[in-house]
Protein backbone atom coordinates (compact mmCIF):
# COMPACT_ATOMS: atom_id res chain seq x y z
CA UNK A 1 0.00 0.00 0.00
CA UNK A 2 2.88 2.37 0.70
CA UNK A 3 4.25 1.70 -2.80
CA UNK A 4 0.86 2.55 -4.22
CA UNK A 5 0.68 5.78 -2.22
CA UNK A 6 4.22 6.96 -2.94
CA UNK A 7 4.72 5.82 -6.53
CA UNK A 8 1.41 5.26 -8.33
CA UNK A 9 -0.95 7.71 -6.65
CA UNK A 10 1.19 10.79 -7.49
CA UNK A 11 1.19 9.73 -11.16
CA UNK A 12 -2.61 9.56 -11.13
CA UNK A 13 -2.94 12.87 -9.28
CA UNK A 14 -0.56 14.64 -11.64
CA UNK A 15 -2.23 13.17 -14.75
CA UNK A 16 -5.73 14.15 -13.69
CA UNK A 17 -4.58 17.58 -12.53
CA UNK A 18 -2.75 18.14 -15.80
CA UNK A 19 -5.84 17.14 -17.78
CA UNK A 20 -8.33 19.19 -15.73
CA UNK A 21 -6.30 22.25 -14.71
CA UNK A 22 -3.59 22.38 -17.35
CA UNK A 23 0.17 22.34 -17.06
CA UNK A 24 1.82 22.13 -13.64
CA UNK A 25 3.78 25.24 -12.64
CA UNK A 26 7.12 23.43 -12.77
CA UNK A 27 8.71 21.34 -15.49
CA UNK A 28 6.06 18.65 -15.43
CA UNK A 29 5.84 15.46 -13.45
CA UNK A 30 9.45 15.46 -12.24
CA UNK A 31 9.01 18.80 -10.45
CA UNK A 32 5.67 17.68 -9.02
CA UNK A 33 7.13 14.44 -7.68
CA UNK A 34 10.25 16.21 -6.44
CA UNK A 35 8.22 18.69 -4.42
CA UNK A 36 6.01 15.90 -3.06
CA UNK A 37 8.99 13.77 -2.02
CA UNK A 38 10.65 16.80 -0.38
CA UNK A 39 7.48 17.35 1.64
CA UNK A 40 7.45 13.67 2.64
CA UNK A 41 11.08 13.88 3.78
CA UNK A 42 10.40 17.04 5.78
CA UNK A 43 7.47 15.40 7.60
CA UNK A 44 4.60 17.37 6.08
CA UNK A 45 1.42 15.81 7.48
CA UNK A 46 -0.67 16.46 4.36
CA UNK A 47 1.92 14.75 2.15
CA UNK A 48 2.05 11.75 4.50
CA UNK A 49 -1.75 11.59 4.55
CA UNK A 50 -1.67 11.45 0.76
CA UNK A 51 0.97 8.71 0.78
CA UNK A 52 -0.87 6.64 3.39
CA UNK A 53 -4.37 7.19 1.95
CA UNK A 54 -4.52 3.83 0.08
CA UNK A 55 -3.73 1.98 3.33
CA UNK A 56 -6.24 4.10 5.23
CA UNK A 57 -8.93 3.37 2.63
CA UNK A 58 -8.34 -0.37 2.96
CA UNK A 59 -8.60 -0.10 6.75
CA UNK A 60 -11.89 1.82 6.51
CA UNK A 61 -13.35 -0.82 4.17
CA UNK A 62 -12.20 -3.62 6.50
CA UNK A 63 -13.81 -1.90 9.49
CA UNK A 64 -17.03 -1.41 7.53
CA UNK A 65 -17.17 -5.14 6.68
CA UNK A 66 -16.51 -6.07 10.31
CA UNK A 67 -19.33 -3.78 11.42
CA UNK A 68 -21.62 -5.15 8.74
CA UNK A 69 -21.01 -8.73 9.84
CA UNK A 70 -21.74 -7.84 13.47
CA UNK A 71 -25.02 -6.20 12.50
CA UNK A 72 -26.03 -9.25 10.42
CA UNK A 73 -25.49 -11.55 13.42
CA UNK A 74 -27.87 -9.54 15.61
Amino acid sequence: MLFLGIVLLPVVIWSIGNFVFGSYGGSGYTDFYGSLSAKLRSGNLAAWFLALSPWLAVQVVRLAFIGWKRVERM
